[in-house]
């Protein structure tokens, strides 16, 4: 279309005029843009803050978690290794834990215990035979106690009626004369005094039954007694509860028979001689004397012989008077020949009576009695040591049937803790309710640390030993867990109070006290910054606040001191320069750098005790140009641009810390 004939046409020479007087204006605007930043003076340099008087409130702000005071963790228990055990049934999370549910023994957890099921079958299998073990050695033991006082008994009994015919026979004083000259006084008395009171002691264990002291803490035992010199007690400890050591009670151990043989346990005494085999070289034709002999079967049978010799020797006598009679009157015949010769037969008979009475003396002092006294001592000792290898026999099988009872004992006390330990675990894999509260799954971040890849805690997950499952906070006593940077832990004491902001309610404030501050820096965050040192502080909430529940997020503000009256300036006001803290004082159009002490500060404002009054303008970041010299007249040297705003001496925290 044409152009309407109203609107006239633009001038060429017009447009050019525009666009050069554009270009102008532009190189104007650029130059006076570098000759003010040559001045000194930039858009940077222009942000300033009039130091000011007034309160200062030093503040440690922080984030964190709420977290109940007091809380029951409950955490897997049982012992199934590193494979981890299923959770076969979990209540929800959130779920409220009521009186109710206590009383009523409501079950939480549920874990898979078919494997414990399974042991626990074998285990029962190896503990009988173990409780059947124990019985067979228990009743063996008693046995075998029983037998040793039988065989003591015997062999006690050989040994007295063996003393009883010696003493028979010759005599108690001479036979006590014969072992005192044997110098068997010693060792015989220590055999007796051994068996009297082995025997009396065995004899009163089976017959009563002597109760076993206590050998520990709810464990009986069997006290095997012993006497005689060199004895000592063994003590058997026994299985509480067992049903062997319940049926039958066992009776005390016999003493050691001969204590060279067999000295006592733990003891160094010097033991009475052990009786040797005696050489029986005794002359005892000198005591073939009706002096020499005591009261007894030897006397009485020399004596009769004596008798028989001396009536053999008195009728002898008379029938040789007789005999002479007879030959007076048979020579004036008065008498036969036969009666001389009867005479004569029965004279002859007498003489034949004495020889036959002087021979059965003889033989008797020189053959029979040596034989019979020398035969009734040998069978005594022997009867002795007969006693003496029937105690050491005795104290062998005991030692044996005592091995195997110990044995036994041991082997039932393994099987009865095993079999215990598994029906623990049994018990563990079901968890019930025993404290109100609300339901949380996990303890926060604890186990994370050390279960990098655990599973969520739900229905079919694995967990492992000493895991934390559920966790039942006691939701009336709150508290908020933070971690504080080292550089203001030193400001953060017990008691101090504090003001806490939860995200999810903004609009409310809390009042809150530190109850706890840690000693040690928190060794989790050393995995992931170790550089940086925090500590862990605790701040309990006041009051009891319904709409609070763990694990929230909060803000935490802590007043750490409040000082009145104090110069104060914004913190990024200060940097470092060298060895001590200046800020920049705007004087003109150019600024002055300025040395200054410095005292507490907070997020925003930090005190100035010297170096800077009231009133006067800081640049709120460092120039990036030369400042003047310092009023002192010593040429300034420029400060590092990349310099912190924040004081040397009181280093902020990294954005984010805690």
């Amino acid at each position: 279309m044409n152009p309407s004939p109203s609107r006239p046409a633009a001038h060429p020479h017009g447009k050019s005029r525009a666009v050069r007087v554009g270009v102008v204006l532009a190189l104007a605007a650029v130059a006076g843009l570098l000759w003010w930043r040559s001045s000194g003076h930039t858009a940077g340099d222009t942000a300033t803050f009039n130091a000011r008087r007034g309160n200062l409130r030093i503040t440690v702000l922080q984030g964190g978690s709420i977290k109940a005071v007091e809380s029951q963790e409950i955490k897997c228990e049982a012992r199934v290794g590193y494979q981890g055990i299923k959770v076969l049934k979990i209540v929800d999370e959130g779920y409220e834990v009521t009186d109710q549910d206590i009383r009523t023994n409501k079950v939480l957890i549920e874990l898979d215990s078919s494997e414990l099921q399974k042991q626990i079958v074998q285990e029962d299998i190896q503990y009988e035979t173990a409780v059947a073990a124990l019985t067979d050695a228990q009743e063996g033991y008693e046995i075998q106690l029983n037998q040793n006082l039988s065989d003591i008994k015997a062999a006690e009994q050989k040994e007295r009626f063996a003393r009883m015919d010696f003493d028979k026979y010759l005599g108690d004083t001479v036979t006590q004369g014969i072992i005192d000259q044997l110098h068997l006084d010693r060792e015989l008395a220590a055999e007796q005094t051994n068996a009297a009171a082995q025997t009396s002691a065995m004899v009163a264990a089976a017959s009563q039954g002597i109760p076993p002291p206590s050998a520990g803490p709810g464990a009986p035992a069997l006290a095997l007694a012993s006497g005689g010199p060199g004895g000592g007690n063994v003590v058997i400890t026994m299985p509480a509860g067992s049903p062997a050591v319940a049926a039958t009670p066992v009776a005390p151990q016999p003493a050691r028979p001969s204590p060279a043989a067999q000295p006592a346990r733990g003891t160094h005494a010097n033991p009475a001689p052990a009786i040797q085999p005696l050489p029986i070289n005794i002359d005892f034709t000198k005591y073939a004397r009706i002096d020499a002999l005591g009261d007894g079967e030897a006397k009485q049978k020399l004596r009769k012989l004596e008798d028989d010799l001396g009536v053999s020797r008195k009728e002898e006598g008379q029938a040789h008077v007789a005999l002479e009679g007879t030959r007076r009157l048979f020579g004036k015949g008065f008498v036969t020949k036969i009666d001389l010769e009867r005479d004569d037969i029965a004279n002859e008979n007498a003489r034949l009576k004495v020889e036959t009475a002087a021979t059965a003396r003889d033989l008797f002092q020189k053959y029979e009695f040596p034989k019979t006294a020398e035969e009734t001592l040998s069978k005594y000792t022997e009867a002795v040591r007969e006693l003496g290898r029937a105690r050491k026999a005795a104290v062998s099988k005991l030692a044996q049937a005592e091995a195997k009872l110990k044995s036994a004992q041991g082997q039932h006390n393994i099987q009865t803790r095993q079999r215990k330990e598994l029906y623990e675990q049994l018990d563990k894999c079901t968890i019930k309710a025993t404290k109100p509260g609300l339901v949380v799954y996990g303890s926060g971040g604890d186990d994370q640390m050390f279960f990098g890849d655990q599973e969520r805690i739900r229905e079919g997950a694995t967990v492992r030993e000493r895991q934390s499952i559920i966790t039942i906070p006691d939701m009336t006593h709150m508290s908020v867990r933070v971690k504080i940077h080292e550089s203001y832990i030193k400001k953060i004491h017990k008691g101090q109070k504090a003001r806490i902001t939860v995200d999810a309610f903004a609009d409310k404030v809390l009042d809150g006290e530190v109850t706890l501050v840690g000693v040690l820096p928190d060794s989790q965050n050393t995995w992931m910054n170790p550089d940086m040192k925090v500590y862990l502080t605790t701040i309990t909430i006041a009051g009891t606040h319904d709409w609070l529940k763990p694990g929230m997020t909060a803000k935490v503000e802590i007043l750490a001191n409040e000082l009145t009256n104090v110069l104060q300036i914004p913190i990024q006001a200060v940097a470092p320069f060298e060895q001590s803290q200046v800020c920049y004082v705007l004087k003109g159009r150019s600024p002055e750098r300025r040395e200054v002490e410095i005292g507490e500060f907070n997020d925003e404002f930090i005190e100035i005790k010297k170096g800077l009054a009231e009133g006067e303008a800081v640049l709120l970041h460092p120039p990036e140009t030369p400042v003047r010299e310092r009023p002192d007249g010593v040429p300034a040297k420029p400060a590092p641009a990349s310099a912190p705003a924040t004081p040397a001496a009181s280093p902020r925290p990294a954005a984010g810390a805690g």
